[in-house]
Protein backbone atom coordinates (compact mmCIF):
# COMPACT_ATOMS: atom_id res chain seq x y z
CA UNK A 1 0.00 0.00 0.00
CA UNK A 2 2.80 2.42 0.91
CA UNK A 3 4.50 1.73 -2.44
CA UNK A 4 1.28 2.67 -4.26
CA UNK A 5 1.05 5.91 -2.24
CA UNK A 6 4.62 6.83 -3.24
CA UNK A 7 3.99 6.21 -6.96
CA UNK A 8 0.63 8.00 -6.91
CA UNK A 9 2.08 11.07 -5.17
CA UNK A 10 4.88 11.41 -7.72
CA UNK A 11 2.57 10.94 -10.72
CA UNK A 12 0.09 13.53 -9.42
CA UNK A 13 2.84 16.16 -9.15
CA UNK A 14 4.42 15.65 -12.58
CA UNK A 15 1.82 17.70 -14.58
CA UNK A 16 2.86 20.82 -12.60
CA UNK A 17 6.19 21.03 -14.44
CA UNK A 18 6.69 24.40 -16.15
CA UNK A 19 9.56 25.69 -18.23
CA UNK A 20 11.90 28.19 -16.57
CA UNK A 21 15.57 29.09 -16.24
CA UNK A 22 18.05 26.45 -15.03
CA UNK A 23 17.67 26.10 -11.28
CA UNK A 24 19.84 23.15 -10.25
CA UNK A 25 23.50 24.19 -10.20
CA UNK A 26 26.55 22.00 -10.38
CA UNK A 27 28.65 22.33 -7.23
CA UNK A 28 25.88 23.94 -5.17
CA UNK A 29 24.97 23.14 -1.56
CA UNK A 30 21.58 23.13 0.12
CA UNK A 31 19.87 23.17 3.53
CA UNK A 32 16.25 22.03 3.94
CA UNK A 33 14.30 22.23 7.22
CA UNK A 34 11.14 20.13 6.95
CA UNK A 35 8.03 18.84 8.73
CA UNK A 36 5.66 16.04 7.88
CA UNK A 37 4.26 12.76 9.08
CA UNK A 38 5.61 9.27 9.89
CA UNK A 39 3.40 6.21 9.38
CA UNK A 40 4.54 3.11 11.30
CA UNK A 41 3.64 -0.37 10.11
CA UNK A 42 0.65 -1.67 12.06
CA UNK A 43 2.44 -4.49 13.89
CA UNK A 44 4.86 -2.00 15.48
CA UNK A 45 1.97 -0.85 17.72
CA UNK A 46 2.98 2.84 17.28
CA UNK A 47 0.73 5.76 16.45
CA UNK A 48 1.27 7.74 13.27
CA UNK A 49 3.03 10.93 14.35
CA UNK A 50 4.47 14.27 13.16
CA UNK A 51 8.10 14.39 12.09
CA UNK A 52 10.60 17.27 12.16
CA UNK A 53 13.98 17.29 10.51
CA UNK A 54 16.79 18.86 8.55
CA UNK A 55 18.52 17.89 5.30
CA UNK A 56 21.84 19.15 3.98
CA UNK A 57 23.21 18.29 0.57
CA UNK A 58 25.71 18.85 -2.22
CA UNK A 59 25.13 18.62 -6.01
CA UNK A 60 28.05 17.05 -7.87
CA UNK A 61 26.31 17.77 -11.19
CA UNK A 62 23.00 19.34 -12.15
CA UNK A 63 21.40 15.89 -11.90
CA UNK A 64 23.35 13.97 -9.26
CA UNK A 65 23.55 14.94 -5.58
CA UNK A 66 24.21 13.56 -2.09
CA UNK A 67 22.23 14.56 0.99
CA UNK A 68 22.41 13.86 4.73
CA UNK A 69 19.34 13.94 6.89
CA UNK A 70 18.31 14.04 10.56
CA UNK A 71 14.70 13.70 11.71
CA UNK A 72 12.82 13.28 14.98
CA UNK A 73 9.48 11.60 15.74
CA UNK A 74 7.67 11.38 19.11
CA UNK A 75 5.09 8.62 19.05
CA UNK A 76 3.11 6.53 21.58
CA UNK A 77 2.39 2.84 21.95
CA UNK A 78 -1.25 2.20 21.08
CA UNK A 79 -1.97 -0.91 23.16
CA UNK A 80 0.35 -0.64 26.19
CA UNK A 81 -1.10 0.63 29.43
CA UNK A 82 -0.63 4.35 29.87
CA UNK A 83 0.42 4.73 26.22
CA UNK A 84 4.14 5.23 26.94
CA UNK A 85 6.12 7.51 24.64
CA UNK A 86 8.50 6.35 21.93
CA UNK A 87 11.14 8.78 20.67
CA UNK A 88 12.44 7.88 17.19
CA UNK A 89 15.56 9.57 15.83
CA UNK A 90 16.61 8.88 12.25
CA UNK A 91 19.79 9.93 10.47
CA UNK A 92 21.57 8.84 7.32
CA UNK A 93 22.46 9.77 3.76
CA UNK A 94 20.47 9.76 0.46
CA UNK A 95 21.63 9.80 -3.13
CA UNK A 96 19.42 12.04 -5.32
CA UNK A 97 18.93 12.05 -9.06
CA UNK A 98 17.20 15.17 -10.46
CA UNK A 99 15.14 15.09 -13.66
CA UNK A 100 14.64 18.26 -15.74
CA UNK A 101 17.27 20.20 -13.75
CA UNK A 102 16.82 23.27 -15.96
CA UNK A 103 13.13 23.68 -15.12
CA UNK A 104 11.50 25.58 -12.31
CA UNK A 105 9.81 22.39 -11.06
CA UNK A 106 12.39 19.62 -10.63
CA UNK A 107 11.29 16.03 -9.89
CA UNK A 108 13.83 13.69 -8.31
CA UNK A 109 14.34 10.13 -7.07
CA UNK A 110 16.13 9.23 -3.84
CA UNK A 111 17.82 6.10 -2.46
CA UNK A 112 19.51 6.00 0.93
CA UNK A 113 20.73 4.15 4.02
CA UNK A 114 20.65 5.23 7.63
CA UNK A 115 20.19 4.39 11.29
CA UNK A 116 16.90 4.64 13.20
CA UNK A 117 17.31 5.05 16.98
CA UNK A 118 14.28 3.95 19.06
CA UNK A 119 14.12 5.25 22.69
CA UNK A 120 10.99 3.89 24.40
CA UNK A 121 10.05 5.27 27.81
CA UNK A 122 11.18 2.91 30.55
CA UNK A 123 12.77 0.45 28.07
CA UNK A 124 16.16 -0.17 26.54
CA UNK A 125 17.05 1.84 23.46
CA UNK A 126 17.34 0.10 20.10
CA UNK A 127 19.20 1.02 16.87
CA UNK A 128 18.23 -0.39 13.48
CA UNK A 129 19.85 -0.16 10.06
CA UNK A 130 17.34 1.18 7.48
CA UNK A 131 17.04 1.32 3.72
CA UNK A 132 14.81 3.97 2.16
CA UNK A 133 13.75 4.95 -1.32
CA UNK A 134 11.26 7.38 -2.85
CA UNK A 135 11.20 10.73 -4.57
CA UNK A 136 9.88 14.24 -4.53
CA UNK A 137 9.65 17.63 -6.18
CA UNK A 138 11.45 20.95 -5.80
CA UNK A 139 9.67 24.06 -6.97
CA UNK A 140 11.98 27.10 -7.16
CA UNK A 141 10.45 30.32 -5.95
CA UNK A 142 13.67 32.23 -6.58
CA UNK A 143 17.08 31.31 -7.89
CA UNK A 144 18.18 30.06 -4.45
CA UNK A 145 14.95 29.09 -2.67
CA UNK A 146 12.53 26.26 -3.43
CA UNK A 147 9.47 24.59 -1.93
CA UNK A 148 10.08 20.88 -1.50
CA UNK A 149 7.93 17.77 -1.02
CA UNK A 150 9.30 14.28 -0.27
CA UNK A 151 7.93 10.80 0.27
CA UNK A 152 9.98 7.76 1.39
CA UNK A 153 9.43 4.07 1.93
CA UNK A 154 11.53 3.32 5.06
CA UNK A 155 12.47 -0.30 5.81
CA UNK A 156 14.17 -1.05 9.17
CA UNK A 157 16.06 -4.33 8.70
CA UNK A 158 15.87 -5.93 12.17
CA UNK A 159 12.16 -6.76 11.98
CA UNK A 160 11.59 -5.98 8.30
CA UNK A 161 9.06 -3.23 8.95
CA UNK A 162 7.62 -1.04 6.18
CA UNK A 163 7.19 2.60 7.27
CA UNK A 164 6.21 5.67 5.26
CA UNK A 165 7.69 9.15 5.69
CA UNK A 166 6.19 12.18 3.95
CA UNK A 167 7.44 15.75 4.41
CA UNK A 168 7.33 19.29 3.06
CA UNK A 169 10.06 21.84 3.53
CA UNK A 170 11.88 24.89 2.25
CA UNK A 171 15.22 24.42 0.47
CA UNK A 172 17.92 27.11 0.49
CA UNK A 173 20.73 26.71 -2.06
CA UNK A 174 24.09 28.41 -2.16
CA UNK A 175 27.23 28.38 -4.28
CA UNK A 176 27.45 26.44 -7.52
CA UNK A 177 28.64 27.23 -11.00
CA UNK A 178 27.76 30.72 -12.16
CA UNK A 179 26.62 31.56 -15.67
CA UNK A 180 29.59 32.64 -17.69
CA UNK A 181 29.40 36.19 -18.94
CA UNK A 182 31.44 36.99 -21.98
CA UNK A 183 33.32 40.26 -21.77
CA UNK A 184 33.33 42.26 -24.92
CA UNK A 185 36.72 43.77 -25.59
CA UNK A 186 36.56 46.78 -27.79
CA UNK A 187 39.16 47.09 -30.49
CA UNK A 188 40.51 50.23 -31.97
CA UNK A 189 38.21 51.53 -34.64
CA UNK A 190 39.39 50.65 -38.12
CA UNK A 191 39.32 53.01 -40.97
CA UNK A 192 35.79 53.35 -42.35
CA UNK A 193 35.38 51.66 -45.73
CA UNK A 194 32.56 52.76 -47.99
CA UNK A 195 30.61 49.73 -49.28
CA UNK A 196 28.89 50.14 -52.61
CA UNK A 197 25.84 48.56 -54.25
CA UNK A 198 27.19 48.06 -57.75
CA UNK A 199 24.06 46.56 -59.33
CA UNK A 200 21.65 48.89 -57.52
CA UNK A 201 19.42 46.11 -56.18
CA UNK A 202 19.41 47.45 -52.63
CA UNK A 203 21.87 44.86 -51.26
CA UNK A 204 25.41 46.08 -50.58
CA UNK A 205 28.23 44.38 -52.45
CA UNK A 206 29.74 42.80 -49.33
CA UNK A 207 26.50 40.84 -48.76
CA UNK A 208 25.37 40.43 -52.38
CA UNK A 209 25.57 36.75 -53.44
CA UNK A 210 24.30 37.57 -56.93
CA UNK A 211 26.20 40.63 -58.17
CA UNK A 212 25.30 42.20 -61.52
CA UNK A 213 21.57 41.48 -61.19
CA UNK A 214 19.75 43.23 -64.09
CA UNK A 215 18.21 46.57 -63.22
CA UNK A 216 14.65 46.47 -61.95
CA UNK A 217 14.67 42.77 -60.99
CA UNK A 218 13.24 42.10 -57.52
CA UNK A 219 15.76 40.34 -55.25
CA UNK A 220 15.84 38.59 -51.86
CA UNK A 221 17.93 39.51 -48.81
CA UNK A 222 21.02 37.96 -50.41
CA UNK A 223 20.67 40.09 -53.54
CA UNK A 224 19.55 37.16 -55.72
CA UNK A 225 16.53 37.31 -58.06
CA UNK A 226 13.42 35.67 -56.65
CA UNK A 227 12.50 32.07 -57.54
CA UNK A 228 9.00 31.78 -56.13
CA UNK A 229 8.33 28.18 -57.20
CA UNK A 230 11.83 26.96 -56.27
CA UNK A 231 12.50 25.31 -59.65
CA UNK A 232 15.94 26.89 -60.05
CA UNK A 233 14.83 29.42 -62.69
CA UNK A 234 14.52 33.04 -61.53
CA UNK A 235 11.03 34.55 -61.72
CA UNK A 236 12.02 37.18 -64.30
CA UNK A 237 13.17 34.36 -66.63
CA UNK A 238 10.52 31.76 -65.68
CA UNK A 239 7.95 31.22 -68.45
CA UNK A 240 6.03 28.71 -66.32
CA UNK A 241 5.66 30.26 -62.85
CA UNK A 242 4.04 28.20 -60.11
CA UNK A 243 5.56 24.85 -61.15
CA UNK A 244 4.85 22.17 -58.53
CA UNK A 245 7.68 21.36 -56.11
CA UNK A 246 10.13 18.68 -57.29
CA UNK A 247 9.12 18.80 -60.97
CA UNK A 248 12.09 18.82 -63.35
CA UNK A 249 12.06 21.87 -65.63
CA UNK A 250 13.91 23.18 -68.68
CA UNK A 251 15.93 26.41 -68.95
CA UNK A 252 12.69 28.41 -69.25
CA UNK A 253 11.29 26.99 -65.99
CA UNK A 254 8.71 24.82 -67.76
CA UNK A 255 8.15 21.12 -66.93
CA UNK A 256 9.71 18.70 -69.40
CA UNK A 257 7.63 17.18 -72.22
CA UNK A 258 9.98 14.52 -73.57
CA UNK A 259 7.66 13.11 -76.25
CA UNK A 260 6.39 16.53 -77.34
CA UNK A 261 2.72 15.62 -77.09
CA UNK A 262 1.79 18.74 -75.14
CA UNK A 263 1.42 16.95 -71.81
CA UNK A 264 4.21 17.50 -69.26
CA UNK A 265 6.20 14.41 -68.26
CA UNK A 266 5.07 14.51 -64.63
CA UNK A 267 1.44 14.35 -65.81
CA UNK A 268 1.97 12.05 -68.82
CA UNK A 269 0.60 8.54 -68.21
CA UNK A 270 1.78 7.38 -71.64
CA UNK A 271 5.36 8.65 -72.04
CA UNK A 272 7.15 8.02 -75.31
CA UNK A 273 4.13 8.62 -77.58
CA UNK A 274 5.22 8.80 -81.22
CA UNK A 275 5.43 12.25 -82.80
CA UNK A 276 2.23 13.58 -84.35
CA UNK A 277 -0.13 11.26 -82.45
CA UNK A 278 -3.17 13.02 -81.00
CA UNK A 279 -3.41 12.43 -77.24
CA UNK A 280 -5.87 13.02 -74.40
CA UNK A 281 -5.32 15.07 -71.24
CA UNK A 282 -3.27 12.22 -69.72
CA UNK A 283 -0.90 12.14 -72.69
CA UNK A 284 -2.28 8.83 -73.99
CA UNK A 285 -3.24 8.24 -77.67
CA UNK A 286 -6.95 8.46 -78.38
CA UNK A 287 -9.09 5.31 -78.42
CA UNK A 288 -12.37 6.63 -79.82
CA UNK A 289 -14.27 3.34 -79.84
CA UNK A 290 -12.93 2.22 -76.43
CA UNK A 291 -11.80 -1.20 -77.63
CA UNK A 292 -8.35 -0.92 -76.03
CA UNK A 293 -6.52 -0.30 -79.30
CA UNK A 294 -5.32 3.26 -79.92
CA UNK A 295 -6.86 5.01 -82.93
CA UNK A 296 -3.56 5.26 -84.79
CA UNK A 297 -3.19 1.46 -84.56
CA UNK A 298 -6.86 0.58 -84.97
CA UNK A 299 -7.59 -1.00 -88.36
CA UNK A 300 -11.27 -1.33 -87.53
CA UNK A 301 -12.36 2.02 -86.03
CA UNK A 302 -15.88 2.37 -84.73
CA UNK A 303 -16.11 -1.11 -83.24
CA UNK A 304 -19.28 -1.44 -81.14
CA UNK A 305 -18.88 -1.32 -77.37
CA UNK A 306 -18.15 -4.64 -75.69
CA UNK A 307 -17.03 -6.42 -78.84
CA UNK A 308 -13.84 -8.42 -78.31
CA UNK A 309 -11.10 -7.36 -80.72
CA UNK A 310 -7.67 -8.48 -81.81
CA UNK A 311 -4.43 -6.50 -81.62
CA UNK A 312 -5.47 -4.53 -84.70
CA UNK A 313 -8.76 -3.48 -83.12
CA UNK A 314 -10.85 -5.72 -85.35
CA UNK A 315 -13.61 -7.97 -83.97
CA UNK A 316 -12.57 -11.56 -83.36
CA UNK A 317 -14.23 -14.18 -85.56
CA UNK A 318 -15.98 -17.05 -83.74
CA UNK A 319 -13.30 -19.61 -84.59
CA UNK A 320 -10.53 -17.15 -83.76
CA UNK A 321 -12.17 -16.31 -80.43
CA UNK A 322 -12.63 -20.00 -79.58
CA UNK A 323 -8.98 -20.81 -80.31
CA UNK A 324 -7.81 -17.88 -78.21
CA UNK A 325 -10.14 -18.69 -75.33
CA UNK A 326 -9.86 -22.50 -75.29
CA UNK A 327 -6.83 -23.38 -77.42
CA UNK A 328 -9.05 -25.89 -79.23
CA UNK A 329 -11.81 -25.81 -81.80
CA UNK A 330 -13.98 -28.64 -83.15
CA UNK A 331 -14.07 -28.07 -86.90
CA UNK A 332 -17.36 -28.57 -88.68
CA UNK A 333 -15.73 -31.12 -90.95
CA UNK A 334 -17.31 -34.57 -91.01
CA UNK A 335 -16.64 -37.62 -93.14
CA UNK A 336 -18.68 -40.34 -94.76
CA UNK A 337 -18.47 -43.83 -93.31
CA UNK A 338 -15.05 -45.38 -93.89
CA UNK A 339 -13.95 -42.34 -95.98
CA UNK A 340 -11.17 -39.76 -95.63
CA UNK A 341 -12.24 -37.42 -98.42
CA UNK A 342 -12.88 -33.76 -97.44
CA UNK A 343 -16.23 -32.95 -99.00
CA UNK A 344 -16.73 -29.54 -100.70
CA UNK A 345 -19.31 -28.32 -98.17
CA UNK A 346 -16.55 -28.23 -95.54
CA UNK A 347 -14.00 -26.25 -97.55
CA UNK A 348 -15.30 -22.94 -96.16
CA UNK A 349 -14.84 -24.17 -92.57
CA UNK A 350 -11.24 -25.14 -93.28
CA UNK A 351 -10.78 -21.74 -94.96
CA UNK A 352 -11.77 -20.02 -91.71
CA UNK A 353 -9.05 -21.98 -89.89
CA UNK A 354 -6.58 -20.98 -92.58
CA UNK A 355 -7.51 -17.31 -92.05
CA UNK A 356 -6.69 -17.62 -88.36
CA UNK A 357 -3.35 -19.24 -89.18
CA UNK A 358 -2.47 -16.47 -91.62
CA UNK A 359 -3.46 -13.77 -89.14
CA UNK A 360 -1.31 -15.30 -86.41
CA UNK A 361 1.86 -16.61 -88.09
CA UNK A 362 3.29 -17.92 -84.85
CA UNK A 363 0.40 -20.23 -84.05
CA UNK A 364 1.02 -23.98 -84.26
CA UNK A 365 -1.86 -26.41 -84.90
CA UNK A 366 -2.35 -30.11 -84.19
CA UNK A 367 -5.10 -31.60 -86.35
CA UNK A 368 -6.79 -34.51 -84.58
CA UNK A 369 -8.75 -37.14 -86.55
CA UNK A 370 -11.59 -39.26 -85.10
CA UNK A 371 -13.93 -42.10 -86.14
CA UNK A 372 -17.05 -43.76 -84.86
CA UNK A 373 -16.89 -47.15 -83.15
CA UNK A 374 -17.80 -49.30 -86.17
CA UNK A 375 -14.92 -51.54 -87.20
CA UNK A 376 -11.67 -52.70 -85.64
CA UNK A 377 -9.91 -50.21 -83.33
CA UNK A 378 -6.58 -50.49 -85.20
CA UNK A 379 -8.25 -49.85 -88.51
CA UNK A 380 -10.20 -46.91 -87.08
CA UNK A 381 -6.99 -45.37 -85.73
CA UNK A 382 -5.40 -45.57 -89.20
CA UNK A 383 -8.58 -44.11 -90.77
CA UNK A 384 -8.61 -41.19 -88.32
CA UNK A 385 -4.95 -40.50 -89.16
CA UNK A 386 -5.80 -40.34 -92.88
CA UNK A 387 -8.65 -37.91 -92.16
CA UNK A 388 -6.33 -35.60 -90.19
CA UNK A 389 -3.74 -35.75 -92.97
CA UNK A 390 -6.44 -34.90 -95.54
CA UNK A 391 -7.32 -31.66 -93.73
CA UNK A 392 -3.62 -30.81 -93.33
CA UNK A 393 -2.97 -31.34 -97.04
CA UNK A 394 -5.93 -29.11 -97.92
CA UNK A 395 -4.54 -26.30 -95.75
CA UNK A 396 -1.11 -26.61 -97.33
CA UNK A 397 -2.18 -27.02 -100.96
CA UNK A 398 -5.21 -24.69 -101.02
CA UNK A 399 -4.14 -21.90 -98.65
CA UNK A 400 -0.35 -22.17 -98.62
CA UNK A 401 0.00 -22.85 -94.91
CA UNK A 402 3.53 -23.95 -93.99
CA UNK A 403 3.27 -27.65 -93.19
CA UNK A 404 5.87 -27.19 -90.41
CA UNK A 405 3.15 -25.43 -88.47
CA UNK A 406 0.81 -28.40 -88.77
CA UNK A 407 0.97 -31.78 -87.08
CA UNK A 408 -1.58 -34.59 -87.23
CA UNK A 409 -2.74 -37.24 -84.81
CA UNK A 410 -5.31 -40.01 -85.29
CA UNK A 411 -7.26 -41.06 -82.20
CA UNK A 412 -9.57 -43.58 -83.82
CA UNK A 413 -12.76 -44.20 -81.86
CA UNK A 414 -11.51 -43.41 -78.34
CA UNK A 415 -12.68 -39.76 -78.09
CA UNK A 416 -16.34 -39.64 -79.17
CA UNK A 417 -18.34 -36.43 -78.68
CA UNK A 418 -21.70 -38.15 -79.18
CA UNK A 419 -23.08 -41.63 -78.56
CA UNK A 420 -22.10 -44.22 -81.15
CA UNK A 421 -25.44 -45.97 -80.54
CA UNK A 422 -27.20 -43.68 -83.04
CA UNK A 423 -26.61 -42.88 -86.67
CA UNK A 424 -26.51 -39.16 -85.95
CA UNK A 425 -24.01 -39.65 -83.12
CA UNK A 426 -21.72 -41.79 -85.27
CA UNK A 427 -21.80 -39.13 -87.99
CA UNK A 428 -20.66 -36.40 -85.55
CA UNK A 429 -17.90 -38.60 -84.24
CA UNK A 430 -16.42 -38.92 -87.76
CA UNK A 431 -14.69 -35.53 -87.48
CA UNK A 432 -11.46 -33.55 -87.06
CA UNK A 433 -10.46 -31.12 -84.29
CA UNK A 434 -7.81 -28.39 -84.32
CA UNK A 435 -5.71 -27.85 -81.20
CA UNK A 436 -3.61 -24.66 -81.04
CA UNK A 437 -0.52 -23.78 -79.09
CA UNK A 438 -2.47 -20.67 -78.27
CA UNK A 439 0.13 -18.86 -76.19
CA UNK A 440 1.37 -17.57 -79.52
CA UNK A 441 -2.06 -16.26 -80.54
CA UNK A 442 -1.90 -13.21 -78.29
CA UNK A 443 1.77 -12.48 -78.98
CA UNK A 444 2.22 -9.11 -80.65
Amino acid sequence: MKKKIIAFTILMMLPLITVAMAEMKEGSGSITPYVGGYLFEGNQDLEHSPVFGLRGGYNFTQCLGLEGYLNYVQSEYESLAGNPDMDVLGFGVDGLYHFLPEQRLVPFLALGVGITHYDPAGMDTDDRLTLSYGGGLKYFLTENMALRADVRHVMPFNDHYNDLLYTVGLTFTFGGEKEKVETMVSEPAAAVEVVRDSDGDGVLDDRDKCPETPSGVKVDEDGCPLDSDGDGVYDYLDKCPGTAAGVEVDKDGCPLDSDGDGVYDYLDKCPGTAAGIEVDEDGCPLDSDGDGVYDYLDKCPGTAAGVEVDKDGCPLQPMEKEIIAKGRVTLNVQFDFDKDLVKPEYHEEIGRLAAVLKKYPDIMITIEGHTDSVGEPNYNEQLSQRRANAVKNYLVEKFGIDEKRLTTKGYGEIQPIESNATKEGRQKNRRVDAVAEYEYVIKE
